[in-house]
């Protein structure tokens, strides 16, 4: 309500700002105005106040004031002619003028904000959208003032590949993924591939992803791989690659392969067992969203997320982020109905379509799409 009385003194303004010159009445403009009759005029009076104090005779005064008068009569037939402001048809130009202008700045306005505007959509106030914003964790002062210095440093020392480790970590646990990626990437550009800055970069690529393992994490993983061929979590994400893009087989036997060497303390037994149990059909405690776990706090964004799609559409990167969203929490179903909600949504995008089929075949969902 406060923006619409806001919007409504803004639109009184802009009229105001219209009609106040229209608003007063001003005197005609004199047709003496840019010519000589006031100079001619001034000197007849001049000439009565010098034969008044008796420093013109009166016949020399009457000379002088017969030639005033002629030049006089002469510049007014020169003079311009004007129309007078306050006549009738001039009064009916201003208050059309008027009338215009009250209807036509508010209709115009309206009609720019009903084409360009979302009129249909429902108020969000500041404050339900601030609590609704994922917050990255607000990093401790010390913490802060430290990654202040090595960003400072590194950024007059590129090549710095042991400050890039110590910042990319920092970045990571930050919740800047995209960051922590470039710097993980920086580290290995200035000091080589190593299996931390290898497994580093793709985990920061995943988390950025929303916990989709994409080609360019792939590739990273497998790099991993060729250094340490028993690297856990390089193994279990490319296996929850395989199982992101519906191979079903392959995700099985990875994640068996795991278990069979894993120590039965390592911390993540029990999120590989789960994952496996889903795809063998049995009961699992939960899906998981690899490295983390699945917070009642993401769940609520990925429901406010798609609700609000379902309620009002979306962009195509909204619909993706919630298509890739369910596909991470293990929900395929949801997302192949969202993916078609999608389409649908977007069906005059044509680039938008083919963004969507190559996300579908990157998720694992384009047979499942083309089975329905």
């Amino acid at each position: 309500m406060a923006l619409w009385i806001v919007l409504a003194l803004m639109t009184g303004a802009a009229v105001l700002a219209v009609l106040w010159p229209l608003s007063g009445t001003s005197a005609a403009p004199s047709s003496e105005v840019g010519s000589d009759v006031p100079f001619y005029r001034n000197q007849l009076a001049e000439i009565d106040r010098d034969q008044a104090r008796g420093t013109l005779a009166a016949a020399e005064a009457e000379a002088a004031r017969i030639e005033s008068s002629r030049r006089l009569l002469r510049a007014s037939a020169e003079a311009p002619s004007t129309v007078d402001a306050t006549s009738e048809p001039a009064l009916r130009r201003r208050r059309t003028a008027s009338a215009l202008a009250l209807s036509i700045v508010p209709i115009t306005g309206l009609a720019i904000y009903g084409g360009l505007g979302s009129p249909q959509l429902p108020a969000q106030p500041v404050s339900a959208r601030v609590a609704a914003a994922p917050t990255a964790p607000t990093l401790p002062k010390e913490v802060a003032s430290a990654l202040a210095r090595i960003e400072e440093h590194l950024a007059a020392n590129a090549g710095d590949a042991r400050g890039w480790d110590v910042l990319a970590p920092i970045y990571l646990r930050a919740g800047r993924f995209d960051d922590a990626a470039r710097a993980y990437a920086q580290a290995r550009k200035s000091g080589g591939d190593t299996v931390e800055r290898l497994l580093g970069e793709g985990e920061a690529r995943v988390s950025a992803a929303e916990g989709v393992v994409e080609d360019d994490s792939r590739a990273l993983f497998k790099r991993t791989l060729e250094l340490d061929a028993s690297m856990p979590a390089a193994r279990y994400y490319l296996t929850l690659a395989a199982e992101q893009q519906g191979d079903g087989e392959a995700a099985r036997a990875g994640y068996r392969a795991l278990l069979a060497d894993a120590k039965p303390d390592a911390p993540w037994v029990s999120l590989v067992r789960s994952r496996l149990a889903r795809l063998e059909g049995q009961p699992s405690p939960s899906a998981g969203l690899p490295p983390h776990s699945v917070t009642p706090d993401i769940a609520a964004m990925v429901s406010g997320l798609d609700d609000r799609l379902a309620a009002n559409g979306g962009s195509e990167a909204e619909w993706s982020r919630l298509v890739r969203s369910f596909v991470v929490l293990g929900r395929r179903d949801d997302a192949l109905h969202r993916l078609a909600q999608a389409r649908d949504g977007l069906k005059s995008d044509t680039a938008a379509l083919e963004r969507l089929d190559r996300l579908a075949s990157e998720l694992g969902l384009r047979a499942e799409v083309a089975g329905r």
